[in-house]
């Protein structure tokens, strides 16, 4: 299945918390990230490992590695573009990808990123990484 499709300049913070983190690689606003242990740095989640997987939130603001970003973080709503209401999604196996639950496939990391509370976008930061695999 497709990651969903996040157009960068839509994704804004509608309430709670964003934490600025330094980037080490080139984000983009709505990609899911996780912090590099190495380099507390973030970088593009992904489900090929549990610490890849273990996403720390969305990012509001992109940009180049070195520099800061927004960071959603739990209990925050941003807007991330067109959702399918009352769905969860997680970490994609695509770097940086929002997919649905059908996305995560055999041997993926699961990590839970949260839910869609309508259908224009907003969307609960609630995430859940499990360290598990299916």
């Amino acid at each position: 299945m497709a990651v969903l499709t996040v157009t960068a300049t839509n994704v804004v913070q509608v309430s709670g918390g964003l934490r600025t983190y330094t980037i080490g690689e080139t984000i983009t606003a709505g990609q899911a990230l996780y912090l590099k242990a190495a380099d507390q740095r973030v970088w593009k989640a992904l489900t090929t490992t549990a610490a890849t997987a273990a996403a720390v939130g969305i990012a509001v603001t992109g940009g180049a590695a070195g520099q800061q970003c927004l960071v959603a973080e739990p209990g925050a709503v941003i807007n991330i573009g067109a959702t399918t209401e009352k769905v969860h999604y997680f970490v994609h196996d695509t770097a940086g990808g929002v997919g649905l639950q059908g996305d995560v496939g055999t041997g993926d990391y699961i990590t839970r990123l949260g839910y869609s509370l309508t259908t224009d976008g907003v969307f609960y930061v609630d995430i859940r990484a499990t360290g598990g695999t299916f």
